[in-house]
């Protein structure tokens, strides 16, 4: 039982400090375009350099 008073205060203050990171992370824009990275990984234009070792060529 006495575990309760080192237990408890310990989970809110722990649940505390996830709110006010997410809370924080939502107000500073985190989360406006999720979609956008998504989209990003798919349409990525980068293509390998020619003639490197290990460089895999689509042609």
């Amino acid at each position: 039982m006495a575990d309760f008073l080192f237990l408890v205060p310990i989970a809110l203050i722990l649940g505390t400090m996830g709110l006010a990171a997410f809370m924080w992370a939502h107000s500073s824009g985190q989360y406006d375009d999720i979609e956008g990275a998504a989209q990003r990984v798919l349409f990525d234009d980068d293509r390998p350099l020619r003639n490197t070792p290990g460089s895999v060529t689509l042609d």
